[in-house]
């Protein structure tokens, strides 16, 4: 498993003696703990990615072989001004605010930069470059990690169309609204799209991203066996729902430190009989810790009898970056926390306590330990591994309490999980949310929401919080880092077992890039064969749908070009051939398109009426075909005896056009149906021909479009059920028929007519889109 990242899951310090390098692992690298739970179920782990530290030219090569040889880790170097323009320009600037529901609201941000894309593509083709020199694609997993390489499935798949490639996204996916702002958003989906499974924390970010995928691209998603899936020119696209986890032994084992027990201890003694609330957070404008703090003062001031007895500890994680924005955050933040405490704090009691710094772990262990409730109040996060933290660290802390309690008392120490308690108000809009079912789920824009949470939290029975805290615990002790790592992996590897089997072939150019994946029994067309085999056979059928084939797919009535007019007259021209245009497509449409092509046979309504089908003499009529003469019997008589021929249609109209203006019933009651969606479905129309109705929705909003459409075919069913008509839903329509009448009908009827004299058809070509 090749796993692919920006940063490297190393620690990386330099002796400021000697200047020597040393790396180690990262331990609280989510990717670090993954390769732990990979490598212990058989796995053999390679990392791809770039370094947190800057390495000199001249130690490149050194470096790259250490970390090849101890780490298994692959180094990709990125000059200093194609790095900034990637990281710091394109993925912070234009991908991160978007997926964050920024929109640029400056007249200075909304033009697109096209060097930060530029910068952005070459780093990812650097990647790809890396990843090949180590990869056999035959045998190998990819598996690419969050927003900085959204298109790097587009250039291992074009390097190898059979390469098994998964893609996590660790931050929001946004609406499709937001996302249709980019001005790269096709290039960006289509090389999702080419990664084998798309993984996703949450259903919101998925049910986004397939949202895009049916606005932009036309993309229809199924369910199969609790999965979700797209296909994508025959390839299997599978959609995964998983939240990430924690190290939860780590933290367990944290807890038994001695730098954490003086610490945990220390804080016992300073918030002695006060309940503690706990949040963390890095100084960002996405985590509310303004909106926090502003809730937590109307806390105080709408609950005295808090006074004195609740504090609320902030840490707070130093700026990434720096700009305007953050400056403004930082000062409200402490206008805020001056303000708590002048109002509500006296000699001996701070009701907020801010710590701006990095906390090591033992000391966040500590913390969360400590914590009566953790509070967090991100107005968008992709995940927040905090609350799971909190979580395992509490129980850790009443596990630790239970054993030397045992010990002291000469008893065994129990196995099981110690009765342990715990609070939780999370923002709704983390990933994180879902998952913990008993937490207290706020909307942090809402101050009186979260005023309410949080005094909630505070005055919660003992029991209950012993109940929740169970229950989450459970879910967080099974769903851990390395179970995720381990169950993802098992999803691609069961995505891509056919890869060997398929037949792919690569087309498109740059990020258009894609593959055709077909069934390995399909046999490609072979023009010269084809040519052979038509200029050997005696007598051709040659039967062609209209829309989609001669003409592209469209609500507008568009006729046939020139140069398909020349092809169906040159073809229609031999002798030995019988060329037929098979169309759902009224009469009079194809009679002015296609009328006046010599010897060309025409079936008008999918195969109620057809021109030119029977060789006979003189200028070609429309008549009915045998199907369509058998529906006229059954729905006036019930009379159904299947016979063969065709009746020419005279002014008066033939017995089928008699029959479906003779019992209308079964019409008005569709033709009501179909007007009650047209007044409801922008865009949509209803299309009233000789035999059949037909309503049209590819111009309406796609997902309404298609709701609607599932919703008239059953309504139309229901209505329909005594009638001697079929609802059928195809490509952007629902069309209600007479029972019976089909294009296949129409082809027997051709082929039989091609060997009339005698001789069978010897060459036969079909040629449509269904």
């Amino acid at each position: 498993m090749v796993l692919v990242s920006t940063p490297l899951p190393l620690r990386a310090s330099r002796d400021e003696a000697t200047g020597a390098l040393s790396f180690e692992w990262d331990q609280d690298a989510l990717l670090a703990q993954v390769n732990t739970g990979l490598v212990t179920v058989g796995w053999r782990v390679v990392h791809v990615g770039g370094l947190s530290c800057a390495v000199e030219p001249h130690e490149e090569d050194d470096v790259t072989a250490r970390l090849w040889e101890e780490f298994r880790c692959a180094v990709v170097y990125l000059e200093p001004g194609l790095k900034e323009l990637f990281y710091k320009g394109c993925c912070k600037q234009l991908l991160w605010p978007r997926f964050h529901y920024m929109l640029p609201l400056q007249s200075t941000q909304r033009r697109f930069n096209a060097e930060l894309w530029q910068a952005y593509v070459q780093a990812n083709t650097k990647f790809a470059h890396k990843v090949m020199e180590i990869l056999n694609p035959r045998t190998d997993y990819v598996w690419v990690h969050d927003y900085h390489l959204l298109v790097l499935p587009s250039f291992l798949r074009k390097r190898s169309i059979y390469c098994r490639i998964g893609f996590f996204l660790h931050c929001p996916f946004p609406s499709s609204e937001i996302y249709r702002t980019l001005p790269v958003r096709e290039e960006i989906m289509r090389a999702l799209l080419n990664a084998d499974v798309i993984g996703f924390h949450t259903f919101d970010y998925a049910r986004h991203f397939l949202s895009c995928c049916s606005r932009m691209l036309g993309l229809p998603f199924e369910s199969k066996r609790g999965s979700i899936v797209l296909r994508y020119n025959g390839r299997t696209v599978r959609v995964r729902i998983s939240p990430t986890g924690i190290d939860v032994g780590r933290l367990i084992k944290g807890i038994s430190w001695d730098d954490t027990e003086w610490r945990l201890g220390e804080l016992r003694a300073q918030c002695h009989g006060r309940q503690v609330l706990i949040s963390h957070d890095d100084l960002d404008l996405f985590k509310g810790i303004d909106l926090k703090l502003a809730a937590y003062e109307h806390l105080l001031e709408t609950h005295e009898d808090l006074h004195g007895k609740v504090v609320l500890i902030q840490l707070v994680n130093p700026a990434r970056s720096k700009n305007a924005e953050i400056e403004a955050l930082h000062k409200a933040m402490h206008e805020l926390a001056d303000a708590i405490n002048s109002k509500y704090g006296f000699e001996g009691y701070m009701p907020l306590i801010l710590i701006e710094r990095g906390v090591p772990l033992h000391e966040r262990i500590a913390y969360y330990a400590l914590a009566d409730a953790c509070v967090v109040t991100a107005v968008r996060d992709g995940m927040n591994l905090i609350p799971y933290e909190y979580i395992a660290c509490r129980q850790g802390a009443a596990d630790r309490e239970a054993a030397k309690e045992a010990a002291e008392n000469d008893e065994a120490a129990d196995e099981s999980p110690a009765p342990c308690t715990s609070g939780l108000v999370v923002s709704e809009f983390t990933g994180c949310s879902p998952s913990l079912s008993g937490a207290i789920r706020v909307n942090p824009w809402s101050m009186h929401s979260m005023c309410d949470a949080m005094y909630q939290v505070c005055t919660m029975p003992e029991e209950e919080r012993r109940l929740r805290h169970e229950k989450h615990f459970r879910y967080v002790a099974k769903h851990t880092s390395a179970y995720w790592g381990q169950a993802y992996a098992e999803d691609l590897e069961a995505t891509t077992k056919e890869h060997a089997r398929m037949r792919c072939y690569g087309m498109g150019f740059g990020l258009h890039f894609r593959v055709i994946a077909l069934d390995p029994n399909f046999t490609r067309l072979n023009t010269d064969a084809i040519a052979a085999a038509y200029a050997s056979a005696a007598n051709r059928v040659l039967l062609f749908d209209y829309d989609g084939t001669l003409s592209p797919n469209t609500s507008i009535q568009v006729g046939p070009s020139k140069e398909v007019l020349e092809a169906l007259t040159a073809l229609a021209a031999c002798p030995s051939n019988r060329v037929c245009v098979v169309s759902g497509r009224g009469r009079t449409q194809l009679e002015d398109w296609l009328g006046g092509v010599p010897n060309l046979a025409l079936a008008a309504e999918h195969g109620f009426f057809v021109r030119g089908v029977e060789r006979r003499e003189g200028e070609p009529r429309w008549v009915e075909t045998s199907a369509a003469r058998a529906w006229a019997a059954s729905a006036t008589s019930g009379g159904y005896d299947g016979a063969g021929g065709g009746e020419a249609l005279d002014d008066n109209g033939s017995s089928g056009a008699r029959a479906v203006a003779a019992d209308s019933s079964w019409r008005a009651a569709a033709w009501s149906v179909m007007q009650a969606y047209v007044e409801a479905t922008d865009g949509s129309f209803v299309e009233e021909k000789e035999a059949a109705l037909v309503w049209h929705y590819r111009d309406a909003d796609p997902d309404f479009g298609a709701f609607q459409a599932k919703e008239m075919v059953d309504h139309l069913e229901s209505v329909m059920a005594t009638e001697p008509a079929e609802v059928v839903k195809g490509t952007g329509i629902v069309e209600v028929k007479p029972q019976g009448v089909s294009k296949a009908v129409v082809a027997e009827q051709v082929i039989a007519s091609a060997g009339a004299g005698g001789m069978p058809a010897g060459f036969l070509l079909c040629i449509g889109d269904e």
